[in-house]
């Protein structure tokens, strides 16, 4: 039987160093480990891989193809506020969508972007 076990996202930065201390200050990511040109993290089961490219095309340049991740979690008002007192780029401010979800958005420094969303109980329509 298929099934996913975890996703690792993998992005091209030009500061690999101020990438990984973006992911590990202020979104709470930890290192799993670090080779040449790479860096390795997680927060929780969200895997990312940071690659040290320099001279590319930064993310913020490419605008809304910088999207590169959708996180669904549990305790989306506490992480949205412990990224606030971070001081997160929140790109769009938490609220309650049509589609069930509570959902806000993060961009790194180079303008990678993260939506994080948790499920809401909609109202039954009749």
């Amino acid at each position: 039987m298929f099934e996913v076990t975890a996703t690792q996202h993998v992005l091209a930065v030009n500061d690999l160093k101020k990438a990984e201390s973006y992911f590990l200050d202020k979104l709470g990511f930890s290192v799993r480990f670090r080779t040449d040109g790479w860096s390795f993290l997680s927060f929780g089961q969200f895997h990312i891989m940071l690659g040290h490219c320099p001279g590319e095309i930064p993310a913020r340049d490419i605008h809304e193809h910088a999207y590169f991740a959708y996180v669904n979690c549990v305790g989306i008002d506490e992480l949205y506020r412990d990224y606030q007192q971070r001081g997160v780029d929140i790109f769009q401010p938490i609220s309650d969508k049509p589609w069930g979800l509570r959902e806000f958005g993060v961009a790194t420094p180079e303008g990678h972007r993260i939506m994080f969303g948790e499920d809401i109980k909609l109202p039954d329509i009749i």
